[in-house]
């Protein structure tokens, strides 16, 4: 069901989303700098009516179907009886600004949006949650670009929400993590350069897939011999890499792709600054946002406490351990909050 832009929708059953558009005041000024002129911010809801209401944000892929009732980005871990149990709370997921869904973003083919921040995304979403009347959200979990995006609210807003859930994102960006980022995109930049901006988007996801996964799931999955095929010869590694390249390419525009991974090398936080108490999710054996870099993080919040996972997944243990991340969300979003 699709509520009017900027009206709070009715009471709707435990089985009917909402969701709807928000306009934002025009023109949005960035956080970089520039501006945007007649943005919106699309939304959907699912959960029971009355229920607390979590915002889901996450990777630069994500968007406003989340769990599983939608066949979302994050169904293993958002649905009913999943650790973001939607029998109990409401979801609010959104579509980023700058992604490729119905919040405002740059066209296929057309010129890239100025610089985007997490900042931006944070002054959108509480845009949205006061067009809902929804104010205090119960938490804002956030993974990965969405980590960033929730600690934005929470040191921006922190009126708007009572506690955040952070995985897999720190209050600045690892070097070595902006680097693999950048190639990815001077790779898009190519494409577009060269009339093929959907090969270039490919060949970055392909790369990008090699930062978010561990050496120890590559080698258990993919240490077979290779294959000749025509003139040359092929990886085992190569099929899943290309095929997930091409499955990125039919659902996501290039110049999205360079806008938010550019947004996620551009966040600074003052994690000192940050009242509202989080907690922070780190991933032993990721590469992108690594342990230690977690761990300083943690200790410089008012409020801060960290969670530990083990996974072959690294980077991308937010979308697979939807069992072991189920007792860290029961603990934050059931234990008091100021």
């Amino acid at each position: 069901m699709s509520a009017p832009v900027n009206t709070p929708p009715a009471a709707a059953p435990i089985d009917e989303p909402l969701e709807g558009i928000v306009r934002l005041p025009s023109p949005l000024s960035l956080h970089h700098g520039g501006e945007l002129t007649d943005a919106v911010m699309a939304w959907r809801i699912v959960g029971p009516a009355g229920a607390p209401l979590v915002l889901a944000v996450g990777g630069i892929s994500g968007h406003r179907r989340v769990g599983a009732e939608d066949r979302g980005w994050w169904s293993p871990v958002v649905g009913a009886g999943r650790a973001l149990d939607t029998d109990r709370y409401r979801v609010l997921g959104v579509d980023y600004l700058g992604g490729s869904a119905d919040s405002t973003g740059p066209a296929r083919g057309g010129p890239l949006l100025p610089a985007l921040s997490a900042f931006d995304q944070a002054d959108a979403i509480a845009a949205v949650i006061r067009a809902l009347g929804e104010a205090p959200l119960h938490a804002a979990v956030g993974a990965s670009y969405g980590g960033q995006v929730a600690l934005a609210i929470g040191l921006r807003y922190p009126e708007l929400v009572r506690r955040l859930l952070v995985i897999s994102a720190a209050d600045r960006i690892h070097p070595m993590a902006s680097g693999w980022r950048a190639v990815e995109r001077e790779i898009v930049r190519f494409g577009i350069r060269t009339g093929d901006a959907s090969g270039g988007l490919k060949l970055a996801r392909a790369l990008a897939m090699c930062t978010y996964r561990t050496p120890r799931e590559f080698e258990a999955r993919f240490s077979g011999e290779p294959r000749r095929d025509e003139d040359r010869f092929r990886l085992p590694i190569e099929d899943y890499l290309f095929a997930r390249g091409d499955a990125y390419v039919a659902q996501y525009r290039p110049e999205s792709f360079i806008a938010l991974s550019e947004s996620i090398d551009l966040f600074r936080l003052d994690a000192a600054r940050v009242a509202v108490p989080v907690t922070a999710v780190a991933v032993r054996e990721d590469e992108l946002v690594p342990y230690e870099h977690m761990q300083g993080f943690v200790a410089r919040l008012p409020a801060g406490r960290l969670s530990t996972l083990d996974s072959i997944y690294g980077h991308d243990a937010f979308l697979k351990e939807g069992d072991a991340l189920r007792p860290i969300f029961a603990d934050c979003l059931e234990g008091s909050a100021r």
